[in-house]
Formats: structure tokens, C-alpha cells, sequence
């Protein structure tokens, strides 16, 4: 470096024993006020060129004193010397280390090990670091110049007509090139560290250019937060939201999904492996820089330290605030957006064209994040909820939030309806909407794997209780309606008691009750899950856990209600089919008990599970298609009698391809023609 270098006795002093820190006078010097922008200096860190050098020389000139003196000494050795340099002044001012490697160690002396070094851990501080770069390039031999410009010479003296001269050009041969070994000096840390300057001094132009730095990308971030923190513990931050998903999230594996955080202190990178966000933050990418932290600690010891435990806590609140205003920004309008007319032929402007928010396209991808983050940060579980977006019934297709579902609510609604699915149409077409929508009242549509854990982990929003209208015991009626439905129901429970009691002793474990239900419209039956149940569409993901271990039919699975239709012309028909009672010992026909199992696999795939036994629905539909088809008897026809043939040789397949016999045969013949009497069968032809 071009320092002020160090005196015979600095050097002494500095590098003469390792309890001689220079560390330890930087961080006094803090303490003190000094205004002091390095870190590191000598002691310690010095010494740690040991681990790749067997010796190491330093050479300094400090402008006081005339002589350039030269410290050196062997990896091991329990002494150092200090004498005049035999060069002489040859750095000026300044400081010269020479790290002579071990046979190791030697990747240390090449150019593209070096310059990674120095752009991971060094990147940013204030001083810039060059490389030395060794090339070897080609260049044009002049020598060899030089010998056919005397032949062209003697060449001159004869005459050539133009044809013959353009000839002689066409046949020049190259240059001849040799090879010229080249150092050059490449600077590898970036300039200034961006998140130390003023947010009013830098641009979005020059954010951008420091995000793709960072994320060795080209594509531009969505948004960015720039920030200081200050308090017990003092930092600068700068945070970016991704437009894309980055590739360790679309990793199958959980734990490559980490934080991209880069921690500094004074500009001089100490890790991008500490947890300064939440798992679930994993998508994010910035820095942190630390006046605070300890420059000689370890990492495991800085990992638990209390201020990274603030740093995050801190960072966290940022990135979540910064999601939170770019959800509420207003639709910004494209420059380039087309005109766009009303059903009238009026032109509507620009501002009132009905756009998707960007944050809409954002969360779209990175929706599973927050919700993940809903189940693992109870601190922060309230704010990541306003976060979420979703469908409804009543939304037509676009995106809203909890907070403007609860603004649509019914004066007497209580719950938060919602219902899971594995796509939109199909919890669209399910019978549980079917009041619903004639009652008016919206319905969220779940359709990925982590919302039923999200709300369990939430349980309300805004007072307001989360309730799957999948379930049973759902009523939709109003006060003045509840009387009235009341009575209604317990006339039917009553019309229908002998029946529920023989469905029930019928279906025995393969559900838990059987019911008349409040709600069904159209369908015969519907099979529901309990309030402590698991949903349809939650058993469908717990069946997926391949590492699930424990999962017992009866109890995870086997909390469902069966709730029948009294309104339903099917149901009316059972009640005359089934035994009278006092005659349950009566055998029932094969017909009475296929329609039975055929009502609950209707059931079961019309609350969206899966049917109970399909070695059993396949026999009923057996039995369904012999008598559509009128067909006496399931037994096998017998084998067709094959009559007798003639061999033959197979028949040529047809195709523009050739065998290597007809090959050689046409070129013999072509031979032949060509050469005439000259012509000579090759040996081996006939075979």
C-alpha cells in the first residue's frame, strides 16, 4: 500500500509479538472519539499469514526516517529480524508484505482465487485493492515481418499479370504470432458502500445497479427499504424485495432455504451465514453494518450474541413494513397502456382502467413465504395476516384482504367462512356453496397447501372466528329465521329417526354419526368432517407427508358426519326399502346395499374425499353396468377357435430406408456402367 509506512521501531512494535495488538489500540481509539476508519491493523490478524506462508517478509518506508527497513520471519520461529533493506528505497512510502506460500497453499498466488477473496470479505471497504493480473497474449511477430518484407522485395523484380498477382495475394500465408506475457492491475472491490450514503443522495437508478451487484443478477428488484436504526444498538441497513423467486426457495429441501443477509462491520464483511432474518425471510436480500459489533469475535460466539438478536428483531419489523407499503401503493399507470372504451363507446382514462396491483403479481409467488411466517412469528403474526391476499366468491377473481372481507361481512355473521380445495372450480362447483350463494354470503377460497394451516394457527381476525364451511353444524339462518328452521329440522329428524338409526348401524365406522342436514340442496348427501376433524382437503395433504409417521385411519381420518338430504327424492326411497323395525334380521338385498355404498361414495367425493373402498365401488359398478347393458352372465366367453395357416415369410415393412444388400448390389451395377468393359467383379460379391 502507498501509507505513510512504519519506522524501524513501529515495525518492532507491530509485528513483534502477537499480544501487541493493534486491534486493541483501534478499538481504545474508538472509545476515545478518534476518528479512525480502519480495522484490523496488525496483531492477530497479521499473524494469521502463517496458516498459508512459511515465511513472511515485510518491507516499510515511513517518510521520517531515511532508510527502508525489512521485518522477516519463519512460520515456528521463536525470533524475527529487523535490518535495512539491500534493495534500497524502492516503494517510496508505504508497506510491502510478501507472503512467501506453502506447497498447500499455492491457490492463494493465483489471480482468480485472490480476486474472490477480495470481492467476498472486502468488497466494500473505503480504500480500493488492486490484483495483479498475469496474461499471456499474441501479438504479430515483427522479426518474422521483417523477413517477408525482404522476400516481397525480391519478389517486385519479376513482372506478374493481374490474375496471376491476385493469386499470389490469395496464397499469402498468415502472420506468423508469438507470445508477449502482460501484467495489468484490476481493481476488485466495488466503490462505495452504497447504504452509507444519504437515501436522498442515492437513485433508483443506482439502487437497482447495487441490487444486481449484489444478487449476480440482471433483473431489477421490486422494491427496497434504505434505513438507520438507532438506539442501544446502532446499524444501517438496505433491504430488497426480489421480483423473482430465487432459486433456494425452489429447493424441495427447507433448510436451503436461508436468509441471502449480508452482515458487515465498518464496511468489511464478517459473514452471509448468520440468521439475521426469519427462515421464512429467506427470499430477501441486503446488508447490515454494525458500528457495534465486536471486530475479533467468532462467528458461533456472534450468532448468540444479544445485538444480532435486536439486529433481527429490527430488520424483520423493516422488511415487514416494507411489504405493507408496497401493498398499499397506488396502481401506478403504463406509459404505454392502451386506450380502452366503455360499453358506450366512451374512452375511459388511463387512471380508471381496471388494473391488477403489483403487489398482487408479487404475491402470487411469494405467497407461501408469508404464510409461513403466519405459522412461525407469533410477534409478528398480526401484522404478516394484513398481509394476505386470497379469492372469494363474491370477489370475481380478484385478490382482496382479510380486512376487506370483514368490511363485506352480514350484520348478524359472526365467522369468517372459508373452504379449501385444490383449485378454484372445484370449490366452486362443491354443494357446501350451494347456500351459501343463495344466502348471499361470501366464502374465501382456500387453494394452497399451507392456508388451513395458516388460519389454524391464526384462529380469527379482527374478533372474527375462522370456520370451514366444510364442516358440520354450519347454519346460515338469521334470528327471525331460527325458530322456524328449528322446528323444521326436528320434524325431520323425527320423520327420519328409523333411518338414520339403520344408516348409521349400516355404515358402522366408516363415519361418525348420520344426520339430517340444514344446508343441502341440490345432492342426496354430503359427507362433512367434525369441528375437531380434519377437512377434506387437509387429509388429502396429510396422506402426501411422506415422513409422517403415526397416522392411524380412526384418528386422523375418521371424524365424518353424513348428512342426508330429507328434501331429496333418493332418501325418501330409502325409507320405504329398509327394514321395518323388529325385522333387522332380515337379509338385505345385494341392490338395497349397493345403493347404500353408492350413496356414501356420492357423499364422501361430493364433501370431497376420496371413496372408502374401491375394490367395493369397483364390484358395484360391475354389477351397475350388467344390468344397464343387459347382460345374463359375467363369466368369460371361450378362447377363439384360430385356424390353421400356411407359414409365410413376414411382409416387408414399408419406409424409405433400404437393406445394406440392395445398397451394395446398386452400386455394383453403377460401377458397372460407369467403367464398362474396364469393369471387374469385386472379390466376395456373390456372397
Amino acid at each position: 500500500d502507498s501509507g505513510i509506512g512504519m519506522t524501524k521501531t513501529e515495525l518492532i512494535e507491530n509485528l513483534g509479538t502477537i499480544a501487541r495488538s493493534g486491534t486493541t489500540k483501534f478499538l481504545d481509539g474508538l472509545k476515545e472519539g478518534s476518528d479512525i476508519d480502519q480495522i484490523g491493523m496488525f496483531g492477530v490478524g497479521f499473524y494469521s499469514a502463517f496458516l498459508v506462508a512459511d515465511r513472511v517478509t515485510v518491507a516499510s518506508k515511513n517518510p521520517s526516517e531515511e532508510a527502508q527497513y525489512v521485518w522477516m520471519s519463519g512460520n515456528g520461529d521463536s525470533s524475527f529480524s529487523v535490518a535495512e533493506d539491500p534493495r534500497g528505497n524502492t516503494l517510496g512510502r508505504g508497506t510491502e508484505i510478501t507472503l512467501h506460500l506453502k506447497d498447500d497453499a499455492e491457490e492463494y498466488a493465483d489471480f482468480d482465487k485472490l480476486a474472490e477473496l477480495v470481492h467476498h470479505y472486502s468488497e466494500f471497504v473505503t480504500h480500493p485493492i488492486f490484483v495483479r493480473k498475469t496474461e499471456t497474449m499474441q501479438v504479430p511477430d515483427e522479426d518474422d515481418a521483417d523477413v517477408d518484407t525482404e522476400e516481397k522485395a525480391d519478389e517486385d523484380e519479376f513482372e506478374v499479370s493481374e490474375e496471376e498477382d491476385s493469386d499470389v495475394e490469395a496464397e499469402e500465408k498468415p502472420k506468423k504470432m508469438k507470445d508477449v506475457i502482460t501484467h495489468s492491475w484490476e481493481k476488485a472491490n466495488a466503490d462505495q458502500a452504497i447504504w452509507n450514503r444519504s437515501k436522498d443522495a442515492v437513485t433508483d437508478d443506482e439502487y437497482q445497479e447495487f441490487y444486481k451487484l449484489m444478487n449476480k443478477k440482471d433483473e431489477n428488484a421490486t422494491t427496497w427499504s434504505h434505513f438507520d436504526a438507532e438506539g442501544n444498538i446502532n446499524f444501517k441497513s438496505l433491504i430488497y424485495l426480489p421480483t423473482q423467486i430465487p432459486e433456494n426457495l425452489m429447493s424441495p429441501d427447507p433448510n436451503s432455504h436461508k436468509s441471502t443477509m449480508k452482515l458487515y462491520v465498518r464496511k468489511v464483511l464478517i459473514s452471509d451465514e448468520f440468521e439475521l432474518l426469519p427462515k421464512y425471510m429467506a427470499f430477501i436480500t441486503g446488508v447490515v453494518d454494525s458500528d457495534d459489533l465486536p471486530l475479533n469475535v467468532n462467528r458461533e460466539t456472534l450468532q448468540e450474541s444479544k445485538i444480532i438478536s435486536i439486529i433481527r428483531k429490527k430488520v424483520t419489523r423493516k422488511v415487514i413494513d416494507m411489504i405493507k407499503k408496497f401493498s398499499e401503493q397506488e396502481i401506478p399507470v403504463p406509459e404505454d397502456a392502451e386506450e380502452e372504451f366503455d360499453e358506450d363507446g366512451n374512452l375511459i382514462p388511463k387512471e380508471q382502467v381496471d388494473r391488477e396491483h403489483p403487489y398482487i403479481e408479487w404475491y402470487k409467488k411469494f405467497s407461501p413465504s408469508i404464510k409461513m411466517g403466519i405459522l412461525e412469528d407469533e410477534p409478528n403474526r398480526k401484522r404478516l395476516s394484513k398481509l394476505v391476499r386470497f379469492r372469494t366468491s363474491k370477489s370475481d377473481g380478484k385478490y382482496v384482504g382479510f380486512d376487506d372481507y370483514v368490511s363485506g361481512m352480514k350484520e348478524w355473521q359472526k365467522d369468517v367462512f372459508f373452504l379449501s380445495g385444490q383449485d378454484l372450480k372445484e370449490i366452486e362447483m362443491s354443494p357446501f356453496m350451494e347456500k351459501f350463494n343463495e344466502k348471499d354470503v361470501e366464502v374465501i377460497y382456500f387453494t394452497e397447501s399451507a392456508d388451513e394451516y395458516m388460519v389454524q394457527h391464526m384462529r380469527e381476525f379482527d374478533g372474527k372466528k375462522f370456520t370451514t364451511i366444510a364442516q358440520d353444524g354450519i347454519s346460515l339462518d338469521t334470528d327471525e329465521e331460527k325458530d322456524m328452521a328449528t322446528r323444521r329440522h326436528k320434524a325431520y329428524t323425527a320423520k327420519f329417526k328409523p333411518l338414520t338409526k339403520f344408516m348409521n348401524k349400516f355404515y358402522g365406522s366408516k363415519v361418525m354419526s348420520v344426520t339430517i342436514s340444514k344446508r343441502l340442496g341440490s345432492v342426496p348427501a354430503i359427507v362433512t368432517s367434525s369441528a375437531y376433524g380434519s377437512t377434506a382437503n387437509m387429509e388429502r395433504i396429510q396422506r402426501a407427508q411422506a415422513f409422517a409417521h403415526g397416522q392411524k385411519e380412526n384418528h386422523v381420518f375418521g371424524m365424518r358426519s353424513l348428512e342426508i338430504n330429507a328434501r331429496h327424492p333418493f332418501i325418501e326411497k330409502l325409507v320405504e326399502l329398509i327394514p321395518a323395525e323388529g325385522e333387522e334380521d332380515v337379509p338385505l338385498s345385494q341392490d338395497l346395499k349397493d345403493g347404500l355404498m353408492n350413496l356414501l361414495d356420492t357423499a364422501l367425493m361430493n364433501g370431497g374425499f376420496p371413496i372408502s373402498e374401491g375394490k367395493g365401488f369397483s364390484n358395484r359398478m360391475m354389477r351397475t353396468l350388467k344390468l344397464q347393458l343387459g347382460v345374463d352372465t359375467l363369466e368369460l366367453l371361450p378362447e377363439i377357435e384360430v385356424p390353421l395357416e400356411d407359414d409365410v415369410p413376414p411382409e416387408e415393412e414399408e419406409g424409405d430406408g433400404i437393406n445394406l444388400q440392395d445398397y451394395v448390389d446398386n452400386l455394383d451395377l453403377k460401377a458397372q456402367e460407369d467403367l464398362g468393359d474396364d469393369y471387374v467383379t469385386p472379390p466376395g460379391a456373390e456372397l
